[in-house]
């Protein structure tokens, strides 16, 4: 059991590096040790995890995105995000058709962009952006109970976006730092607002 485990976290871990396929970029799913400190309750979390799996496997199947475009998803509490290269404007449609109607999502950010897939060293780049990211947010200890984990951080194309549920004080902060970091041409907000002070 734990040697399957390991080779399908292996797995995910180094789909992003692999040329003309789809990034595995699942928003909190495959992070679970941070999951005690989600805003997302553990029901919600698991059809996150569902929804993934469902569009990803959904993807594979049309051979013409899997192998020849490059297109990532993240799932968070029921906002699916679409990144990364296809050739055409119709592939661009195609996958958000592939990925639509999973029970639980609530909707769909396609920012897939129309352009020819980047090489590894770009995405590579990209992987580099989110981990300094990730990090500068740990500096952040202006706000008292800030939690940096509950921000999924996935950049593509230099652009960075931010997704979670946070008020708006914790997302003007978090925009603050990553615009600042390294790299980052832009940072996007498809963040989910509660309100400040409530029950966590």
């Amino acid at each position: 059991m734990h040697a399957r485990l390991f080779a399908w976290l292996l797995l995910l871990s180094t789909l992003p590096l692999i040329g003309g396929c789809f990034l595995a970029v699942a928003g909190g799913v495959a992070a679970g040790a941070s999951a005690a400190h989600d805003r997302r309750g553990v029901g919600t979390w698991a059809d996150d995890k569902r929804i993934y799996l469902g569009a990803y496997d959904s993807l594979n199947k049309d051979k013409e995105l899997a192998l020849k475009n490059n297109v990532g998803i993240v799932v968070y509490n029921g906002t699916m995000l679409l990144v990364g290269e296809v050739r055409t404007a119709e592939l661009k449609m195609r996958a958000e058709r592939l990925v639509s109607g999973f029970d639980g999502t609530r909707r769909i950010v396609n920012e897939i962009e129309v352009r020819e897939p980047e090489g590894f060293w770009s995405r590579r780049r990209d992987n580099t952006i989110t981990a300094h990211a990730k990090t500068a947010l740990l500096d952040l200890t202006s706000l008292p109970g800030f939690d940096p984990t509950r921000i999924n951080i996935t950049t593509a194309h230099r652009v960075v976006y931010l997704m979670g549920k946070v008020n708006g004080e914790e997302a003007d902060a978090a925009v603050g730092v990553v615009r600042d970091v390294a790299g980052v041409e832009r940072v996007v907000k498809v963040f989910e607002y509660v309100e400040r002070g409530a029950k966590e």
